[in-house]
């Protein structure tokens, strides 16, 4: 479904913080990319999503070579990024918020009406709360309201930055939850950089490690799960 090879990128031209990093994140899967502080983890979605040009390397969505599309068009393509700090707007209500996620399709009233009625199915508690401020609800129907707005598109593939950060357990838990349903229920492709590992490691499918800009491991959730048994064992 995505395909990163051998990706170079850096906030200058001179500087790579990626340095050769390869990941794939297979349809209907969450793939979680995990690492510790400036590693590289949120560069690598910020490239996949056209924010930072690669210096090298290529990008690939359901085959099609994507570095260099501008983020518009690769969001008509079914590319959609989730990122670490809330995007909502807090003034405006909250199904404002969630019908900004259809601009692209403004004109089309119908088209609208039923992605936004396919959002209050998901998550009811957005329905009852569709003309409060978006602003007043808590961190965790904040990060709702987000998805909601992200799924608008009905992208194939969400690319999704450090969810819970400076969230509660609870709330953070909620949305672990959210994100599961998603890659369960709908067969969303999902990739997850998270700081979170025990959490991720949970819901994930396939992870990566990344050390210093570059791929430490990677596998199946199954081969990290049995080395953490066996760390904290012994």
């Amino acid at each position: 479904m995505l395909e990163v090879r051998d990706l170079y990128v850096g906030y200058y031209r001179d500087l790579n913080i990626l340095q050769g990093v390869n990941m794939v994140a297979r349809e209907g899967q969450l793939t979680a990319i995990l690492g510790a502080n400036g590693v590289g983890k949120s560069t690598l979605l910020k490239a996949i999503y056209g924010f930072l040009k690669p210096n090298a390397g290529a990008i690939y969505l359901k085959g099609e070579r994507i570095d260099g599309v501008p983020t518009y068009r690769l969001i008509q393509k079914g590319l959609a990024y989730i990122p670490q700090h809330t995007g909502i707007f807090r003034w405006m209500s909250v199904e404002e918020n969630i019908l900004l996620g259809g601009w692209t399709f403004r004109n089309d009233k119908q088209r609208l009406r039923q992605k936004l009625e396919e959002n209050y199915k998901r998550f009811p508690i957005l329905r009852e709360k569709r003309k409060q401020q978006a602003g007043e609800l808590s961190g965790g129907q904040q990060r709702m309201v987000e998805l909601a707005r992200t799924l608008m598109t009905d992208p194939d593939v969400i690319l999704v930055d450090e969810p819970t950060a400076g969230l509660a357990k609870l709330l953070s838990e909620e949305v672990y939850r959210m994100l599961r349903d998603l890659r369960d229920k709908e067969g969303k492709t999902i990739v997850l950089v998270d700081q979170e590992i025990r959490q991720a490691l949970k819901i994930a499918d396939y992870v990566y490690v990344l050390e210093v800009g570059r791929n430490k491991f990677e596998g199946p959730v199954e081969e990290f799960t049995d080395l953490e048994k066996a760390f904290w064992a012994g």
